[in-house]
């Protein structure tokens, strides 16, 4: 499968991360002797599963990433929409005949080629047009218990969203009128409610809605297939937003 690897995120002056970026992007941040992009390209690199990568943002570090499976760089703009957009126009130019691709944050440089390969495998078992992960609260304090996550408190179960997804090539290129209402909706909270329903957002804030309920209640009204793939590997969720979480990952990749 093909990877779009989302590299366009330069945290803003009031970001709790700009004292450490300073105008730059997240993925830049050193961790080790890497930038944290390279942490990530590293694991996609040795992950069978993953045929080529496109990049969209970090230009300006092209001279320096290591992978044998990039394909070519976009530009990234702020919105992370049209930075998929941009990400999935350049994998169909490289592959036509791509059925679906990854979408991959360079924010996750914990990610390990065997979580990368669990998750395309369950992906295509699951043929959804969304596959996202998902990883339960005991999972990921169990391995990381200072990482600070936040968590959707459902009826069954306590989970935070992981940064690793796969959609089928086709909600893209034929169903304009999702990504038209995704955009429309991507700043605006009234119309993110009125995109999934207040039922279900009710039933979200009053814990009466299990994982697959929601799953299924949502992909109905988007009027698309979808699966939460519940990841038993963390680190697909253990992004860097925070000082604390980089120092965690600084001490857990140079160990």
């Amino acid at each position: 499968m093909d990877a779009i690897l989302l590299a366009g995120g330069i945290p803003a002056p009031d970001s709790a991360l700009y004292s450490y970026t300073q105008g730059k992007p997240k993925a830049a941040l050193e961790i080790g002797n890497k930038t944290m992009i390279q942490w990530v390209l590293d694991a996609l690199e040795k992950a069978d599963t993953i045929d080529s990568i496109a990049i969209v943002g970090c230009q300006d570090l092209q001279e320096t990433l290591v992978c044998s499976k990039i394909i070519n760089y976009q530009d990234a703009s702020e919105d992370i929409i049209s930075n998929f957009q941009k990400g999935a126009n350049a994998v169909l130019k490289h592959n036509p005949a791509a059925q679906s691709v990854a979408v991959v944050s360079s924010d996750i440089p914990m990610l390990s080629p065997e979580s990368i390969n669990w998750v395309i495998n369950a992906s295509l078992e699951s043929n959804r047009d969304i596959a996202y992960c998902v990883i339960d609260q005991k999972v990921m304090e169990g391995c990381y218990p200072d990482s600070g996550r936040s968590y959707t408190k459902l009826k069954d179960i306590n989970v935070c969203g992981g940064d690793f997804s796969v959609i089928k090539v086709d909600l893209y290129t034929s169903k304009k009128d999702f990504w038209r209402k995704i955009f429309q909706a991507r700043k605006n909270s009234f119309r993110q409610a009125s995109l999934i329903g207040l039922d279900i957002l009710l039933l979200l804030v009053l814990r009466r809605i299990s994982l697959e309920d929601t799953v299924n209640k949502v992909t109905r009204r988007l009027n698309i297939t979808g699966k939460a793939l519940l990841c038993p590997y963390p680190e697909i969720g253990m992004d860097i937003d925070k000082p604390h979480q980089l120092e965690l990952a600084r001490r857990e990749l140079t160990k």
